[in-house]
């Protein structure tokens, strides 16, 4: 790995950099973000009284709002807790004009919706093909309808999804097998502004608190989707009334291949959570059985991001969380009814120990089918040197899967020309341009994001599938496979990954040097399969349920 050094920032809110040791490596990434128009700038509201919520805020989701085939931007704005005017600080909606440039239609949109933002989950909630959001916040959250033309509406108090609580990831999942949406909310801290508390390192300089200076864990909550665009919460009836844990992170996911839609949770400084359905709806927490509640010595990790992936292409998922620094990743290989961790033999463990990592992602950058590894770091304390004037600033890392099966960190930071250093937080990944290559949207804390343009070259062939149910909108829980080269490839619509994001609900497929991919097998959330193809490489491809050939299983 590169070596990094500080420099002064530039103006506020601008990328600050630390020149890359070997500017001769190919580059994996541009970051062009004010040149492709995502004007944005992230407020915490931080003003030295280091409130808590200031922290870990900062969401980003990548959709299509306009049904155009082009991923769209929506960032998710925090705030200040106090009653100043919010002058333009909110949360903003980007519409993609088909070449990775943005045009800002927040405006007539009607997402600017008031309350100190954290993350965001899309999904078609109400099942009318298009996709709608759901705002995380410290306090209430916001559920909005998308009502077609780039317009939303604020449907939160007739839907029963308000909740009230300090939450923060969320996800949509058709959890008990109805067809239509359920919604997954992590919570975080009982927290008010009353109850903040004062926090001090060892040099007695005052810093956040974490989550234990609290002791006031908030339960999850699961809302079920009744199918007349109301939910009803039924966390403690299915089973989950010990799910108080910190959650940053979540993911819902078959992980034992039984058909139903499971949850892994991700939580700050107590055990994450595996809850496994069961048959009949209920739902247990069998992280203690399946290997992935502590770390191997037996102790909490301060959980944060998530993602998965069929890293080891044997058709099940495997799991990457992402924790503190001084603490390792938890990579957890799927044997099908429990984990292994092999965080340090994967080569994951030393490389990114020195970082807060948030934002996560398995993704496959050079299209050779190995999935590679992004993950977006920013501290949440003062602790060591700081690499600019923002003492919580952070590069991020890019790591890349080799032939030996392990991941090693690129020889630029990050994959830039120039080492990138914010206190990042949502990584939302996706094809903006539909060039088959991922480009990846980072949210930063009090700062700019970043739109990291994949310029990889010599990348594969690739296929791009959008795999859209009968209505048209993206069939959340699909499980894609291919045989490319030799391999079966696994890929999986779940955008609901990484930190307090939203990703590419399409399936991307590296090719390396195939050329005609003779067909993709999809297996439907309900269980029928369907065969598309034969494909030609290097196309976006619909993949609409009905329209393939049945298989039978």
């Amino acid at each position: 790995m590169i070596a990094l050094f500080a420099c002064a920032p530039g103006e506020e809110g601008s990328t600050a950099t630390v020149e890359a040791a070997d500017p001769t490596d190919r580059v994996w990434f541009e970051e062009r973000a004010a040149e492709a128009g995502l004007d944005f700038l992230h407020r915490t509201g931080a003003e030295g009284g280091f409130l808590f919520p200031e922290t870990i805020g900062g969401g980003a989701a990548l959709l299509d709002v306009d049904d155009d085939g082009f991923l769209d931007v929506f960032l998710v704005q925090s705030g200040w807790f106090d009653d100043r005017p919010r002058e333009g600080a909110t949360h903003r909606l980007f519409r993609n004009r088909g070449d990775a440039t943005f045009e800002d239609i927040t405006e007539a949109s009607g997402v600017d919706r008031e309350g100190y933002g954290m993350g965001v989950a899309a999904g078609d909630y109400d099942g009318d093909g298009r996709t709608d959001l759901y705002v995380t916040n410290v306090g209430t959250n916001v559920l909005l309808r998308n009502e077609g033309g780039g317009r939303f509406a604020d449907v939160t108090e007739a839907a029963g999804v308000g909740g009230g609580a300090w939450s923060t990831a969320a996800t949509f999942s058709d959890y008990d097998a109805d067809g239509d949406l359920d919604l997954f909310v992590c919570n975080y801290v009982f927290w008010t502004l009353e109850s903040d508390k004062a926090c001090y390192e060892g040099s007695g300089r005052r810093t956040y608190c974490g989550p234990h200076s609290y002791n006031a864990s908030s339960p999850d909550q699961l809302y079920r989707n009744d199918g007349s665009g109301i939910f009803t919460e039924v966390a403690a009836g299915v089973g989950m009334a010990s799910s108080a844990g910190n959650g940053l992170g979540v993911v819902s996911a078959d992980f034992d291949g039984d058909g139903r839609f499971d949850f892994f949770v991700a939580n700050d400084r107590s055990e994450d959570q595996l809850w496994i359905n069961q048959d009949g709806g209920q739902l247990q927490n069998k992280a203690d059985v399946w290997g992935c509640a502590v770390d191997p010595g037996g102790m909490a990790r301060a959980g944060m991001g998530v993602d998965v992936g069929d890293v080891d292409d044997d058709g099940d998922l495997d799991l990457i969380v992402v924790n503190l620094h001084g603490e390792t990743d938890g990579f957890y290989r799927n044997e099908g009814r429990y984990f292994v961790e092999e965080t340090s033999g994967a080569g994951i463990g030393l490389a990114s120990r020195a970082f807060t990592r948030f934002g996560v992602g398995f993704e496959d950058f050079d299209n050779d089918g190995d999935l590679d590894l992004y993950q977006a770091n920013g501290r949440v304390t003062l602790v060591g040197e700081s690499y600019t004037e923002d003492a919580f600033a952070e590069p991020n890392l890019l790591l890349i899967r080799g032939e030996n099966g392990k991941w090693s960190p690129s020889e630029l930071q990050g994959g830039t020309a120039e080492t990138l250093v914010h206190t990042s937080r949502a990584a939302a990944f996706g094809d903006l341009d539909n060039d088959g290559g991922v480009d990846v949207v980072v949210a930063n804390s009090n700062a700019r994001p970043y739109l990291l343009r994949n310029v990889r070259e010599g990348r594969g062939h690739w296929i791009l599938g959008s795999v859209v149910n009968e209505r048209g909108a993206p069939a959340i829980g699909a499980t894609c496979f291919a045989e490319v080269g030799g391999r079966r490839l696994r890929r999986d619509v779940l955008p609901g990954t990484s930190y307090a994001s939203s990703c590419d609900p399409r399936v991307h497929f590296g090719l390396g040097e195939v050329t005609t991919l003779p067909a993709i097998e999809v297996r439907w959330p309900r269980g029928d399969v369907e065969r598309f193809g034969p494909f030609e490489a290097d196309q976006v491809v619909v993949l609409k349920r009905g329209q393939g050939e049945s298989v039978q299983r």
